[in-house]
């Protein structure tokens, strides 16, 4: 992926890698990382449309509020790794963060891919939203090592992977799990690495349009539909980080989105199950398996268009 340095010194890149950090541990775990259509705006820098975010977030909502009520489908967050913990928390370092020195750091340049990624993703959503007269709150990249401590979601380990935590806006971000995602997952590239933190970005994107207060009410309401729900709804962030990859069209290299495709599946439920001959549960799927990843990714590439992510209605 062709990229532009510079984006990594923003207010909204939290790097406590060289902080002192408190106790890792948290319970819960996150779990590893229709037609709805509509014109609307051009993305910037892409080939796809946004379709009038303002129709499509309240339609997901009532599609979510109709089909979930009537025993159905999903949303919240974390990524193929990731659901909620329970509990309180601060940030180690957020408000005095003691970065690396780059000139010390080996994965400065990862820092660096991984705050522009990051900082694209959050500009076009941002513009949508703002376009559409939505309330648009940034969300923050909150990078780690070890263990953190959440504002609201608890505690964790980089055991969990990458996830997205509602309550403090914030995407946590492990920078080891590239080399893991390479090495145990078989999912290298660094637009593997984009998908990764576009996936979160879309738990954002649900939390800002109030789909994941929905997808938490309905968790707890029909607990027998839990894992459903939780599938449903990491399609759909799967699906918003394929609009976001169709905005950066321009910028893709030959293999960019076979990369992105790959760890999709890589991350799959049954995937994940089945490494080191492990047998396979659909019915404690929470992600999804690699097949509808794959699909759902591709789905939201294809058509830049958020309205086409409706993974609460029909079949998945």
């Amino acid at each position: 992926m062709k990229w532009k340095r510079g984006r990594s010194g923003n207010r909204n890149v939290i790097d406590i890698r060289g902080a002192k950090r408190g106790g890792g541990g948290g319970g819960g775990g996150f779990g590893g990382i229709g037609g709805m259509g509509g014109g609307g705006m051009q993305l910037p820098g892409g080939k796809g449309k946004i379709g009038g975010l303002v129709g499509v977030i309240i339609v997901i909502i009532v599609i979510g509020t109709q089909v979930l009520g009537g025993g159905g489908s999903g949303g919240g967050t974390g990524f193929d790794m990731g659901s909620m913990f329970p509990g309180m928390g601060a940030v180690p370092g957020a408000e005095n963060p003691s970065p690396i020195p780059a000139g010390e750091d080996p994965d400065a340049d990862l820092k660096d891919f991984s705050a522009y990624v990051f900082t694209d993703a959050q500009q076009v959503w941002r513009k949508a939203f703002t376009r559409d007269g939505r309330r648009w709150q940034d969300a923050q990249l909150v990078l780690y090592s070890g263990a953190v401590s959440t504002g609201g979601c608890g505690n964790a380990t980089s055991a969990v992977g990458p996830f997205y935590c509602p309550a403090d806006n914030r995407v946590y971000l492990d920078l080891s799990f590239y080399k893991d995602m390479k090495n145990q997952l078989g999912a290298d590239g660094d637009f593997a690495w984009a998908y990764v933190i576009a996936h979160e970005m879309g738990h954002h994107v649900q939390n800002m349009g109030g789909i994941s207060d929905e997808v938490s009410r309905e968790k707890r309401e029909q607990s027998e539909s839990r894992n459903e729900i939780s599938v449903r709804n990491e399609l759909q962030a799967d699906c918003l980080a394929g609009v976001w990859a169709s905005t950066v069209f321009d910028q893709l290299e030959a293999g960019d989105l076979d990369e992105a495709i790959g760890a999709s599946e890589a991350v799959g439920d049954d995937r994940l199950q089945s490494r080191g001959g492990g047998s396979v549960n659909p019915d404690s799927f929470t992600h999804g398996t690699s097949a509808q990843r794959h699909r759902w990714f591709k789905t939201g590439f294809e058509s830049g268009d958020p309205a086409s992510c409706d993974t609460f209605s029909g079949d998945i």
